[in-house]
């Protein structure tokens, strides 16, 4: 079967035009040695063929590992209605609602998502997504500025990690001065956050729960922040906003963060979703799009985009982001996951986390030379500290079938035998102890 469309007498028509005889005579004036190792394709081979090789390409992909690494990015259960759905022509093969008219099912959708990021966070408008967390956390970031004028951040040392690389490498060429304050036995430093706040800070940016598996009440940082006329950001975990305080009860004007654990598959680490919410009185400062429902001249219902308030609708330099489009096919999974699940399912699913986790921290502390650390309250997330390099004990687990948790020596200095453990609800009680043997069997030996 061939993939080429043109026909022998087509291509020496083409390249008699070019005034050349051969291929290899149009691309002549490109060095041997910089010639693309492409150009030696093998022979065509059939469709079988092909399905065989990458059949056997992908099986060498596949190793199955016990999943307890988080730090952002979860292994929670996805219904197999979300893949039936989200996979129809309709959805699938849509692209973004440049033309509403003709867009209806498509902005619904995006309305519907609004809605329910809304209710999650307990803020007053959401945009049809972002990128990512990490992206959702810089547009936020912009948000601030925009609206106080101020050009200083800042930002809490418990916010993942990943994302403050982001943060920076965007703004490495804006004159924004960050400042990084350093969390305290796993929570929020009050003392030292309280200390940056004035009236030249834009923003103040924390996360929970926390890289560190830390859940924290901000509302009296957020306080502290209104009485400079500072803007509160928190990045939030969606599966956990069902059980704990939400950014709209703590205050925050701004919520974000990664909508992967809402029906979305690892991987390999994306496409991803970026969730943003705000209140109302930061709606014109919000990039993206957001969908509103309304009413034509004859009163039927509709959809339409209300605010797109990037660079291909207005003038650039009034633009509010450049990188936001919308992820348009996560976010629908998204809905789909927190419609299918509802309410109830959504707190079931975050405490059969909670109590999972529980036992995970029961099971690890009874581990001689292990500690885990509990000064403060934890959702599905909790560190630990081993008697070796957490690397190197996450590196001997692998061999046994077991993803144990994500290193923090890592990101942060000095933390090299601290390990990071997640817990979701499709762990077992006998894999959970599984993880505990064979920990203790390779810090012991």
């Amino acid at each position: 079967m061939s993939y080429i469309a043109h026909t022998d007498t087509q291509r020496e028509e083409m390249l008699r035009q070019c005034g050349v005889a051969t291929v290899a005579e149009l691309f002549s004036a490109i060095p041997e040695s910089l010639t693309p190792l492409s150009f030696n394709i093998p022979d065509g081979k059939s469709e079988f063929e092909v399905m065989s090789f990458f059949e056997h390409l992908a099986q060498q992909n596949y190793v199955h590992l016990t999943n307890f690494v988080g730090g952002g990015f979860y292994d929670h259960f996805i219904p197999a209605a979300i893949d039936a759905l989200a996979s129809r022509s309709e959805f699938y093969t849509a692209y973004t609602p440049y033309q509403p008219e003709l867009s209806q099912g498509t902005l619904q959708a995006i309305y519907e998502y609004q809605t329910a990021i809304c209710r999650l966070t307990d803020l007053d408008v959401s945009n049809a997504s972002v990128y990512d967390g990490g992206t959702a956390l810089y547009e936020a970031c912009q948000m601030a500025i925009h609206a106080t004028g101020r050009r200083r951040v800042v930002i809490d040392g418990g916010v993942n990690p990943i994302y403050r690389k982001m943060l920076y490498s965007y703004t490495a060429n804006l004159s924004i001065e960050f400042e990084e304050i350093a969390v305290s036995h796993g929570r929020s430093d009050r003392e030292a956050v309280f200390e940056t706040l004035d009236g030249s800070t834009a923003a103040v940016i924390l996360q929970n729960p926390n890289f560190f598996g830390a859940v924290d009440d901000h509302s009296d940082i957020v306080k502290k922040c209104h009485e400079h006329g500072i803007i509160a950001i928190q990045s939030v975990y969606p599966i956990a906003m069902s059980v704990l305080k939400t950014p709209g009860e703590q205050g925050f004007d701004i919520a974000t963060g990664e909508g992967q654990s809402l029906g979305i598959p690892l991987s390999f680490g994306g496409p991803y979703l970026g969730f943003m919410a705000a209140r109302k009185e930061l709606v014109r400062k919000m990039p993206g799009r957001m969908v509103a429902r309304t009413v034509d001249t004859s009163g039927r219902e509709g959809f339409v985009l209300s605010l797109q308030a990037r660079e291909q609708h207005i003038r650039r330099e009034k633009a509010t982001s450049n990188i936001c489009s919308n992820q348009a096919l996560c976010a629908l999974r998204a809905h789909m996951y927190m419609s299918l699940v509802g309410k109830e399912g959504l707190r079931e699913v975050a405490s059969l986390c909670v109590n999972k986790a529980h036992y995970a921290r029961k099971r690890i502390a009874a581990i001689p030379g292990v500690a885990v650390m509990d000064k403060s309250p934890t959702f599905n997330e909790f560190t630990v500290r081993l008697p070796i390099d957490a690397g190197e004990c996450v590196g001997r687990m692998v061999d046994h079938g077991i993803a144990a948790g994500f290193p923090l020596g890592r990101y942060y200095p000095g933390m090299e035998n601290y390990l990071l453990v997640a817990v979701t609800e499709k762990r077992t009680k006998f894999e959970i102890g599984q993880l505990a043997e064979t920990m203790e069997r390779v810090v012991c030996q």
